[in-house]
């Protein structure tokens, strides 16, 4: 192995069992501010992801996340969440974990060591070069992720990988690397820590500036965000009304009548 695997030397805190619930607390919210540095120090090689993703989902290719383990999780996470917050179909962004839906609530270590599982996971959402594949793996070596990046690769597909190793074989099959470098872990080699404070982070930034360029935000509301509950459907009345300048009845009656609040706002003077 030709690189130093940082996400598994031992923690720089030592004797944890001996430390106050003080002096633990203090220590990891010390080194949770060590992924928010590690962050910043990517924020280009960010940007440049991002404005490349906008660009394939402009023209209607979607986004693949593609992990094992908690970092597996995290891109189910960020794809779920887009639907109700930006009112996307669900295969706009899609979240592939190694052991499937069972591994999201129920450790599948095994899964992630099938270097070919992840481009049959792939295949099966019909896979295209229109669309834009990003790995996510905490070590960078996960067989599942690179894996599926060398295939898509190969298939002339985009790739990025979010990593927290530099020089990994996961990005030596990836068009954009992010390679944030967080330090060993509070636990030694529990990469769900920092390592995944880092990654969902970015993939913060990924999804909800990805979809503010496809138009799903205008100022800082989610206009098309889907009224599925009383707190949505609160918030979609005080965006209305707001926006409007009409009273609580009004935007209720729009809301109703239109089901969206962003056809609620453009339909209003055509009333």
């Amino acid at each position: 192995m030709d690189f130093i695997k940082i996400t598994e030397q031992d923690s720089n805190h030592n004797d944890l069992e001996k430390k106050s619930v003080k002096d633990l607390v203090e220590s990891m919210h010390k080194e949770d501010n060590n992924a928010l540095d590690a962050v910043q120090k990517v924020l280009p090689e960010i940007t440049k992801l991002i404005e490349e993703i906008a660009v394939k989902m402009n023209k209607g290719g979607r986004l693949f996340y593609i992990g094992a383990g908690t970092s597996g999780r995290l891109g189910v996470l960020d794809a779920s969440e887009c639907p109700p917050t930006f009112g996307t179909p669900p295969e706009k962004v899609v979240g592939l974990i190694a052991g499937g839906i069972p591994a999201l609530y129920s450790s599948i270590e095994i899964a992630e060591d099938s270097s070919s599982q992840a481009w049959d996971d792939l295949k099966s959402n019909n896979i295209t070069s229109n669309d834009f594949v990003i790995g996510i793996a905490a070590s960078g070596t996960t067989p599942y992720v690179v894996g599926g990046l060398k295939d898509c690769k190969e298939n002339n597909i985009p790739t990025a990988c979010i990593t927290c190793n530099q020089g990994t074989p996961l990005s030596k099959h990836s068009d954009h690397k992010i390679e944030v470098i967080v330090g060993p872990e509070f636990v030694t080699g529990s990469s769900r820590l920092k390592a995944g404070t880092a990654q969902k982070l970015i993939l913060n930034m990924v999804s909800t500036i990805s979809m503010i360029l496809l138009g799903h935000v205008r100022d800082n509301k989610m206009v098309d965000m889907q009224l599925t509950n009383s707190k949505l459907n609160k918030r979609a009345r005080e965006i209305v009304m707001k926006e409007l300048n009409v009273d609580r009845k009004k935007a209720d009656e729009l809301i109703i009548r239109h089901k969206n609040v962003r056809s609620a706002i453009d339909n209003f003077n055509n009333e």
